[in-house]
């Protein structure tokens, strides 16, 4: 079968057309329902034994759009176009980002088993050791001075051990003040100088313009392993502690339920807001999941993290019952006390 020049010319023409329109990445994200993986392959505690029923991490599928991606996500029920800018901030690298991420999944893999250890009366000690930077904002005071992955130990003459001691100081200081930070960067000591300035111009905050971790030493015993693999973000930290306590302590906590949910847990045990939490409904339920728990946000109102997930369970139409809570200690106590 002979084709024309012409015919040649409108086939190379589409395909180019096609390449552009799946490639292409436009300055939007999209974001949507991802998986609800099983945390007991992810989460290993020494000598543990399985339950009959799972813990579930709960994720969103994320990333740039291109054209094609865009126009779906126009028309797609918990399909959301963003900013790229608003998931990434400009000046972050790709790189950076998804290092950024890591760290708070570290950091939230931290905090839920210091809560998980300590709520099971197990053994733990923590050593603090100062802070590290996560990210430096675009033209904020940090911007060329500090770096991600700074290692900072102390400001002026005193000694940082965890990140409320650097968020203090910089609060008690004035606007046009100028601090030196001591920092690890290459496994060396350097000093380095910063003019605090107005990092919030809503509420006038001054500060440095830097997010930051605690670099905790946690050692517990028995030892708990992570393999998340490139997994990211804060939000598994509820799931991360109920499963850690279920595989500490005796008996099934799961009952032979699968449950899942989402939250950021801090080292006191209290359940913070995450994001695309509708769609982490439809993940959950996608898998089956039995129960979800999200964090309550009392009173946040219509738009709290809680009442979002009740109203997408409503609109799926699923018999997936939806728990809110503000602390590990709600999660545990209904899986107690109300779970049959």
């Amino acid at each position: 079968m002979k084709f024309s020049k012409g015919q040649v010319i409108s086939l190379v023409v589409a395909v180019i057309i096609a390449f552009f329109l799946s490639t292409y990445e436009l300055p939007y994200y999209i974001q949507k329902p991802g998986g609800a993986d099983a945390l007991n392959p992810i989460v290993q505690v020494e000598g543990a034994d399985k339950s009959e029923g799972d813990f579930h991490l709960v994720t969103v599928r994320g990333g740039q759009a291109t054209p094609v991606q865009f126009v779906l996500a126009k028309v797609l029920p918990h399909h959301d176009i963003m900013d790229i800018n608003d998931i990434r901030p400009e000046g972050i690298s790709d790189d950076e980002y998804f290092q950024a991420q890591l760290q708070m999944m570290e950091n939230s893999q931290e905090a839920s088993t210091v809560v998980a250890y300590t709520a099971a009366g197990k053994e733990i000690t923590i050593d603090y050791k100062g802070v590290y930077v996560v990210s430096v904002a675009p033209d904020m005071p940090s911007d060329g001075i500090l770096e991600m992955g700074d290692h900072i130990v102390g400001i002026d003459d005193t000694e940082i051990k965890e990140s409320i001691d650097l968020i203090t100081y910089i609060e008690n200081k004035n606007l046009g003040d100028t601090v030196t930070l001591s920092i690890l960067r290459n496994e060396k000591e350097i000093k380095k100088e910063i003019i605090l300035d107005i990092i919030d111009q809503e509420t006038k905050q001054i500060g440095i313009g830097i997010t930051l971790v605690t670099d905790r030493d946690v050692k517990v015993n028995p030892e708990v392993s992570f393999t998340s693999g490139n997994i990211g973000g804060p939000s598994a930290g509820l799931m991360f502690s109920l499963e850690i306590y279920d595989q500490l302590t005796e008996g099934d906590l799961t009952k032979g339920h699968e449950i899942a949910g989402t939250g950021e847990i801090d080292y006191e045990g209290n359940v913070g807001r995450i994001g695309g939490i509708d769609k982490k409904v439809i993940a959950a339920d996608r898998e089956g999941v039995d129960v979800f728990f999200a964090p309550n946000e009392a009173g946040r109102g219509g738009d709290s993290n809680y009442e979002v997930a009740k109203k997408t369970a409503e609109e799926i139409n699923t018999e997936m019952v939806i728990v809110p809570v503000d602390n590990f200690d709600d999660a545990l106590n209904y899986l107690l006390e109300e779970l049959e």
